[in-house]
């Protein structure tokens, strides 16, 4: 139980690409807009995010949580969700962590993941190698009418991740309208579970 005056945490991980952090801020102040007190926001420029390697963000990650105390909730856009679900699969995962969520996650690798060159170092370890603990609840949204992501690879995480929660939304697009109410209901309800 965290004392009644520690906010919860919340780091969001933005998505890759010129400009996606600009993008993405948007999406960070919805969620910031949609949660109470309780809880903070912290929104990081991810470093190189036109280039988005995998093993600089899985160390900024690691840098930035470590910055911060009590319960700890991770969200993620984009690149930045699948970067987050390959951190915590090669990672243990800490007591501290709340939940994951994660948002037009693309899937690297197996049948009907993205396979462009180095997509390796995203694709997630075989079940036996995976460290994700089953303890944590994991989130997954995308939507239908993503331009971006292929809505499939929701499916393919689905698959693969059997325990989390899936959310297939009809409309919002890559950016999901930059409307993370439904993500921030999800979250206090978690908070709210006996």
């Amino acid at each position: 139980m965290k004392p009644d005056n520690m906010k919860t945490n919340v780091l969001f991980i933005q998505g890759a690409g010129n400009g996606a952090y600009e993008e993405d801020k948007k999406l960070a102040e919805s969620l910031r807009n949609s949660l109470n007190a309780g809880f903070e926001v912290h929104y990081p420029a991810m470093k190189d995010e036109a280039d988005a390697d995998y093993h600089t963000w899985a160390a900024q990650i690691r840098e930035e949580s470590a910055l911060l105390d009590g319960p700890l909730i991770f969200v993620g856009h984009s690149v930045g969700a699948s970067v987050l679900i390959k951190f915590f699969s090669e990672t243990e995962t800490p007591k501290t962590i709340r939940g994951i969520f994660l948002m037009a996650a693309p899937f690297w690798g197996g049948e009907g993941g993205w396979t462009y060159e180095g997509y390796e170092t995203l694709a997630l370890p075989d079940e036996s190698a995976c460290k994700l603990s089953k303890d944590v609840p994991v989130f997954f949204y995308h939507s239908r009418d993503d331009e971006t992501v292929p809505f499939a690879h929701l499916a393919l995480y689905a698959k693969r991740l059997p325990n989390a929660t899936i959310h297939a939304r009809e409309g919002g697009g890559h950016q999901l309208n930059n409307d993370l109410s439904g993500v921030a209901d999800d979250i206090k309800r978690l908070f709210s579970a006996p």
